[in-house]
């Protein structure tokens, strides 16, 4: 069996969700699982719903409005007949949402944000798979929330790996074309869980390493894996192969065109992973894959922007040694801080973080208790790997340089734009 994963860029429109069809025309779709995003921006939208719900704005109900709206015009592109039962089944999809919003108890923004946003992948996949065959290309909905099994670590869940094994293994027919959703899992109450944000290519590598799976493919809107986002950076290049410690390295640092969790399941049954472009679907792409660190040899460049750069020092000038950072790791774990660099000496300790989910006035009110906090928000890190003089210099023009460090093959730099 094969694992197609589209993201929402892929399913945006009805144009999309047509050219996923053509897609599997092309490179084929007997024996393969579909594992697709929410459509377009709708995870946004959901959030914006969450917002209002918790502000008891009066903006809720015209921001649900907004993402019926949105899938209703897909709906009618797609289907002739405004009758047709797609529309029912989406339908009570959004009125699930609004008894679970008028009925909930729970004052857990995470719990909650879980219950909600999740309904982007439901709609996705619902309609992906009545138009498939609506169209003559027969398939399997299958409910990810019965079947991946995990904590109640609501927004990053831990998944319980013999449970879903099980139940992956009943419910995804062989020789078929199935189609679930990316992002979701559940806990032992049936709770709807997530994955973390872009969870769904970790759910592709879920469901390959459970099935043990002939290959990954995540369809993407580039020609494969670039060594920088062509966003922040000039003439990116196409990787045509990477290692799989290469590629987790550069998902380690940030590279977001390959979800950090992803690679491991994939490397320890070495399954390759392919990155391709589903405008130009025969194109070869970037393969990852048990071989060459990286082909061609090139500097990879990584940016992470928004994060926050707190630096702490005694209060009384003594040494930061072990017993000091235990407890300020201990605090980053509780309030949920992503560390992404850590800097060092005899009486300041320095953390890069991604403040995720806004925990940091919580926490910087806990450490003032013991250290000096000062810190600088809305920096970028830059981390590049295979670094030279030149890439350097690419990324540190016209920038205040806050930290710097070097490994053998990696350099990270922490900049703050000049005025």
């Amino acid at each position: 069996m094969k694992v197609f994963k589209f993201g929402g860029a892929s399913v945006k429109d009805a144009d999309g969700v047509k050219n996923v069809y053509s897609v599997l025309q092309q490179v084929g779709h007997e024996d393969v699982l579909l594992v697709i995003s929410a459509m377009g921006k709708t995870t946004n939208a959901f959030e914006l719903v969450i917002k209002n719900y918790f502000e008891k704005s009066s903006g809720l109900q015209a921001s649900i409005q907004e993402i019926k709206k949105y899938h209703n015009q897909i709906l009618l592109e797609l289907f002739e007949d405004d009758k047709h039962p797609v529309f029912t089944a989406v339908g009570s999809i959004f009125a699930g949402l609004d008894s679970f919003l008028q009925g909930n108890k729970s004052p857990n923004y995470n719990f909650v944000y879980d219950q909600v946003v999740s309904l982007g992948e439901v709609i996705s996949t619902t309609i992906v798979s009545y138009y498939f065959n609506h169209v003559g290309l027969t398939n399997t909905w299958v409910d990810v929330r019965e079947i991946i099994k995990t904590d109640n670590t609501y927004r990053d869940a831990i998944v319980n790996w013999d449970a879903t094994k099980a139940a992956i293994t009943k419910a995804v027919k062989k020789k078929k074309l199935n189609i679930t959703q990316g992002f979701l899992g559940s806990d032992e109450n049936n709770f709807t869980t997530t994955l973390g944000r872009e969870g769904s290519d970790y759910t592709a590598a879920i469901f390959a390493y459970c099935l043990g799976a002939e290959s990954v493919t995540i369809w993407k809107d580039v020609p494969g894996v670039l060594n920088a986002d062509p966003r922040y950076f000039e003439n990116a290049v196409l990787l045509n192969q990477i290692s799989y410690r290469e590629a987790i390295e550069l998902a380690f640092y940030g590279a977001t065109v390959i979800h950090p969790k992803t690679l491991q399941p994939l490397q320890r049954k070495e399954i390759p992973l392919y990155v391709k472009s589903f405008v130009n679907p025969l194109l070869p792409g970037t393969s990852v894959s048990k071989g060459a660190d990286l082909e061609p040899q090139t500097s990879c460049f990584i940016v992470k922007k928004n994060q926050l750069l707190i630096s702490l020092s005694s209060l009384d000038f003594s040494f930061i040694m072990e017993e000091n950072i235990s407890e300020i790791f201990a605090l980053l774990h509780k309030y949920r801080m992503k560390v992404s660099l850590i800097q060092n000496s005899a009486i300041s300790f320095s953390v890069c973080v991604d403040d995720k989910f806004g925990n940091f006035t919580e926490l910087k009110n806990v450490l003032s208790k013991k250290f000096k906090v000062t810190y600088n928000d809305n920096v970028s890190l830059y981390t590049i790997r295979h670094f030279n003089d030149k890439s350097e210099a690419t990324v540190t023009t016209g920038k205040e340089v806050l930290v710097k460090q070097t490994s053998r093959e990696t350099l990270q730099i922490v900049t703050k734009e000049t005025e």
